[in-house]
């Protein structure tokens, strides 16, 4: 392995994948983007600067029909081209449905492997200072719940620049989730060409006393939630899904068999979320080695609210992690 050092420096999230889009976008004529108003940068910034550089060509703004930017990226797809389109709001995909489950997830299987999807469909989930019931939504659930599609929920700018940049050059179409919450935060980020393999979770946290997994913004609370437990002598291991769709499964199952213990923690709703898919696999692959049964945490089964105390009542954070992890180290 190399030991030369990749420079880094700090920038937001929203700027770590515009470095990944403008990389993408020199590198392959082909690549090209989509969705409404992005010519000015997009609601969070995450394409300012790319009309300027690209033009109008590949820089297109669309009509408000989000069905439209569907169907436009698929037939791009299909005839030779690598679209990325975006939804602003993960909610907004909901008007594109039949595009996204019965075109674009299931055009390979159909043609018999003769023609791919190569598109990216990004778009901004989560809650944020109050975007109440109909922008707050996290829908991972409904993605990784179709053949054909790949979701990925980085949880940083380094990893929103190199999963971005892998779900680019996948010939699969890709849900690429970016949480509201996150798309401001700053981090160490390489300025140069970094790439994030699909399907390959990260230990952010070691410990030995239980496991929490989880994914995208949540990944935050958990580690303020990792730091006070420590401060009462409970050692979590913090394992960063980042790609749901593929899972490494084997990350997750190798740190349970080792603490015994484990707490799955989402933001999305927990009755039927993708918490329980985990749960699921971690208890067929790791009943043996489990000292308890594991605990999900999600938001209670309600839409999210405007008010600012109900909403933090509906969606968790830091203290239900805490407070799960202490029932499980007491059991």
């Amino acid at each position: 392995m190399s030991s030369r050092t990749v420079p880094v420096r700090r920038m937001s999230f929203g700027q770590a994948t515009v470095d990944a889009m403008r990389m993408a976008m020199r590198e392959d004529k082909r690549v090209l983007v989509l969705g409404e108003d992005i010519s000015w940068g997009g609601n969070f910034g995450q394409f300012r600067g790319l009309a300027e550089e690209f033009g109008p060509d590949r820089v297109i703004d669309m009509p408000i029909s989000e069905a439209i930017i569907m169907a436009v990226s698929v037939g791009a797809a299909v005839t030779g081209l690598r679209p990325v389109a975006s939804m602003s709001f993960v909610e907004f995909t909901l008007g594109a449905m039949d595009e996204i489950v019965n075109q674009a997830s299931k055009f390979r299987y159909m043609f018999g492997g003769q023609v791919s999807v190569p598109l990216v469909l990004r778009a901004s989930d989560g809650i944020l200072r109050s975007s109440a019931g109909q922008h707050s939504s996290s829908l991972e659930g409904l993605f990784t719940h179709l053949p054909g599609l790949k979701v990925v929920a980085p949880s940083n700018p380094a990893d929103a620049k190199g999963l971005l940049r892998a779900a680019i050059a996948e010939d699969d179409p890709v849900i690429y989730l970016e949480n509201k919450r996150i798309t401001s935060k700053r981090g160490p980020t390489p300025t140069g060409d970094h790439l994030v393999p699909l399907g390959s979770a990260a230990v952010r946290r070691e410990g030995t006393d239980v496991t929490i997994v989880t994914y995208s913004a949540m990944v935050l609370q958990a580690e303020v939630a990792c730091r006070r437990l420590a401060q009462e002598s409970i050692e979590a291991e913090l394992i960063d899904l980042r790609s749901l769709v593929p899972l490494d499964l084997d990350a997750v199952v190798g740190s349970v068999r080792r603490t015994g213990r484990v707490i799955v923690a989402h933001e999305a709703w927990e009755f039927g979320g993708f918490g329980a898919e985990l749960v699921a696999s971690i208890t067929s692959r790791a009943f043996k080695e489990l000292r308890t049964a594991p605990v999900r945490v999600g938001a209670a089964h309600a839409p999210i609210p405007f008010s600012p105390p109900l909403e933090r009542a509906v969606v968790p954070g830091a203290d239900e992690i805490v407070a799960a992890a202490r029932r499980l180290i007491r059991v």
